[in-house]
């Protein structure tokens, strides 16, 4: 059984085999309450959250409460590759436009095609929406960059503006200890100062 369990929470990203141990043996010698209400929780997360029908983040409900909002800005499609980059953007305070999450990157390699990304439901999505700016907020990473030209082209076609999340260094970031392809991108990005 705690053989089980190991196997079941190093499936976690981040989780290793050690780490795993420890969260087992903490929660049968420890807290084995809380053990349980993990358990629950996980039990009832599983069978009832899915995917939002408009924006596919993850919800109880049919439609999130971002998408069902009557006080975003529905002119702004932000683009992401998982729900928690939702979150993450929130925890910003400064986007109050609405969302599609891709769940993933087009990686032809490993089979993720746009049908995979769900790009046709977005296309669907422009075509019934009054979208003035599409956000691209995929990761700057080779396949995120990718990715993002792909629905900047699909943008194009449906001629609404698009834009790119900047990317570079660090709010109290120190020139010295930063990659040289950031400042690459840093250099290459930069905007008026105002």
């Amino acid at each position: 059984m705690i053989e089980k369990l190991n196997k079941a929470f190093s499936k976690l990203p981040g989780v290793g085999a050690k780490t795993a141990q420890r969260f087992i043996y903490h929660l049968l010698e420890r807290d084995r309450p809380g053990g349980l209400d993990l358990a629950k929780a996980l039990n009832e997360a599983m069978e009832n959250v899915k995917n939002c029908e408009r924006c596919r983040t993850l919800t109880e409900k049919t439609v999130c409460e971002i998408c069902s909002s009557t006080s975003r800005d529905e002119s702004q499609l932000c683009i992401v590759e998982t729900p928690s980059d939702i979150h993450v953007i929130e925890q910003s305070g400064v986007y109050s436009g609405k969302y599609f999450v891709l769940s993933g990157y087009l990686s032809p390699i490993d089979g993720i095609g746009a049908a995979e990304l769900g790009l046709d439901e977005l296309e669907g999505l422009l075509t019934k929406e009054k979208v003035n700016e599409i956000i691209l907020a995929t990761n700057a990473t080779i396949e995120g960059e990718v990715t993002a030209h792909y629905i900047h082209n699909l943008a194009k076609k449906y001629q609404i503006k698009t834009t790119r999340i900047a990317h570079g260094i660090p709010l109290g970031g120190e020139l010295e200890y930063t990659d040289i392809n950031t400042i690459a991108h840093a250099l290459s990005g930069r905007k008026d100062y105002n």
